[in-house]
């Protein structure tokens, strides 16, 4: 039986989302734990990155593998568009445009900064979602 080849692009999908966020190859090497040079090989010679590490650039962009291989469009009508839940009763709400710009900046930034950014909303909001002032 005969494989056929997937017509995913996988270094496509990196670089876009490393594009989006802004980032440098040299950004998300250090954001995902591996090194610049692996990923410019991969690029240089048309080569898959390892399942190991593609889940460390996953995770570095702050998604999952199951999200990594949808379709982007998919990704982005999920966001902006209002969808029947499971049940079919409920619907999930479009996202508000000031939400939709602050995960567009989320997205942005590196592990270490989004860290430096939980840990500020936590400082000035409480467990109940109070301002703490």
């Amino acid at each position: 039986m005969k494989r056929e080849k997937a017509n995913f692009d996988i270094l496509g999908r990196i670089n876009s989302e490393r594009v989006r966020r802004r980032w440098t190859v040299y950004t998300l090497a250090q954001n995902a734990g591996v090194t610049q040079s692996t990923i410019s090989t991969w690029y240089r010679k048309e080569l898959q990155p390892s399942v190991a590490s593609l889940e460390k650039i996953c995770a570095a962009f702050g998604m999952s593998l199951s999200e990594f291989f949808m379709e982007e469009t998919e990704v982005i009508e999920g966001v902006h568009e209002e969808k029947p839940s499971a049940g079919g009763t409920h619907f999930i709400p479009a996202i508000p445009q000031d939400r939709k710009n602050l995960l567009y900046l989320w997205d942005c930034l590196s592990i270490t900064q989004r860290k430096a950014v939980l840990s500020l909303l936590e400082s000035v909001v409480d467990k109940h979602g109070h301002d703490s002032y």
